[in-house]
C-alpha cells in the first residue's frame, strides 16, 4: 500500500537571504537559490540553511555536494520540534578517510528478511492526516565492518544495526508507518545506518552519527546531544562590526545543553592536565559547530589564559610541552576561525 497523493496543490516558498549569506560566504543569488530549492528543499527557515553553511565551513566540505542533511527533530522542553543539522553517510567517511587510518569496508551482511504490519497515521502531500495499514518486507538486520589502521595492524570493527530499531517513521512518534524513502529503500536506509555505526565504532572521536538515523527522533533520547547542531529559532551566529570573532562573547549558557558544558568541562579539564591546548582547540573545531562550538572555544580561552598565567608567574613548564609564544588561544583560534567567523 502507497501512500496516498490526494491531488497536492503546487508548492511555493521563498526563503529570503540573510545579508550574512552573501558577506560571510559570498554567496550570490543564484548560489542561494540552488540551497534552498535544491540542496535543501524541506528547509523551513534561512537560519537552518545558515547552520549548515556554518558546518561545512568549519569541516571545510562543499555544501552543494550536500554533505549534510537538515533534519526536523522534537524537543520536549520547547514542545516543538527544531531544525538540526546533521552529517550524511558521505560525510562520515569523509571525516574517517581524513585520518589516513581508513583502511577499507566490507559489502553489508544481511539478516533474514522480515515482513511486518504497520498501522498509524501519516501526512500526505498537503501536510493532512491520514491513516493507513500495509505490508513492508525488510531485512531484519545488517552488518558492516570497517577497518583501521592500528599500531600499523589492519583491525575490524563491526557493529550490528537492526532496521526496526533504525527506521524513521512517517507520523513521528504518533505512529509506527515507516516513512517513504524506508519503504521505497529498505535495505539501502539501513546500509547507512550500519556504515554510521561501524565507522563511529572505529573511529570514535571522529565521527558521529548520521542524518539518515536521527530523523524523526527526538533529541530527549539522545546520549549525545552534542553531536546536533540544534537551531531553536534563534541565529547562532555571533557578529562583529569588524566581521571578526577576536571581541569577547558572552555566550548565554541557557542556550547550551547540559551534556554540551560537562564534555567542554571534561576537555578543559583533561587539556589542563596535560597542557596539550593546540590539540584540544583542533578537537573542538571538529568535534562541535555552532554555538556549541563557541562555547566550547570560549572556555578553552579561559583556561588556557590562566594556565599561561600561572606557568608564567611559577616559570614551571610541564614536561613535554612547550608554550607557544602567543597565547594557546591566539595561535590555534587564528586558523580555526577562518571557518567559522
Amino acid at each position: 500500500m502507497s501512500y496516498s497523493k490526494n491531488n497536492p496543490s503546487p508548492k511555493t516558498r521563498h526563503l529570503p537571504m540573510p545579508v550574512e549569506a552573501k558577506q560571510i560566504y559570498e554567496l550570490s543569488e543564484q548560489s542561494w537559490n540552488v540551497l534552498t530549492e535544491v540542496t535543501f528543499p524541506t528547509a523551513k527557515t534561512p537560519e537552518a540553511i545558515m547552520m549548515a553553511l556554518d558546518y561545512c565551513r568549519t569541516r571545510k566540505l562543499d555544501i552543494f555536494k550536500k554533505p549534510v542533511h537538515i533534519v526536523p527533530m522534537w524537543n520536549t522542553a520547547l514542545g516543538r520540534h527544531v531544525e538540526t543539522v546533521w552529517p550524511s553517510i558521505m560525510e562520515i567517511q569523509t571525516t574517517a578517510s581524513r585520518t589516513g587510518l581508513w583502511a577499507g569496508m566490507d559489502r553489508p551482511v544481511w539478516g533474514p528478511d522480515k515482513t511486518q504490519t504497520f498501522s498509524g497515521r501519516y501526512k500526505d502531500d498537503n501536510e493532512q492526516w491520514q491513516e493507513t495499514c500495509m505490508d513492508v518486507t525488510f531485512p531484519e538486520w545488517v552488518a558492516v565492518t570497517v577497518y583501521r589502521l592500528v599500531n600499523g595492524q589492519r583491525c575490524a570493527f563491526t557493529e550490528e544495526v537492526y532496521w526496526l530499531e533504525a527506521y524513521s517513521t512517517a507520523g513521528g512518534r504518533y505512529s509506527q508507518i515507516p516513512t517513504a524513502m524506508w519503504i521505497k529503500r529498505p535495505k539501502g536506509q539501513l546500509a547507512k545506518c550500519g556504515k554510521a555505526a561501524s565507522l563511529r565504532t572505529a573511529f570514535p572521536e571522529e565521527c558521529g552519527y548520521a542524518a539518515e538515523e536521527m530523523e524523526d527522533k527526538s533529541l530527549d533520547d539522545l546520549n549525545d546531544a552534542h553531536e546536533a547542531t540544534v537551531l531553536d529559532g534563534q541565529a547562532t551566529r555571533v557578529d562583529t562590526a569588524s566581521g571578526l570573532t577576536e571581541s569577547v562573547q558572552v555566550i548565554d549558557l541557557s542556550l547550551i545543553d547540559a551534556k554540551v558544558q560537562k564534555a567542554v568541562a571534561e576537555m578543559v579539564r583533561r587539556t589542563t592536565l596535560a597542557g596539550a591546548w593546540q590539540a584540544a582547540y583542533d578537537y573542538a573545531n571538529n568535534k562541535f559547530s555552532g554555538l556549541d562550538l563557541r562555547f566550547a572555544m570560549a572556555e578553552l580561552d579561559k583556561a588556557s589564559a590562566a594556565y599561561q598565567s600561572a606557568s608564567s608567574s611559577s616559570n614551571q613548564s610541564i614536561e613535554g610541552t612547550e608554550m607557544p609564544p602567543l597565547t594557546p588561544a591566539k595561535q590555534a583560534l587564528n586558523p580555526a576561525r577562518e571557518h567559522w567567523v
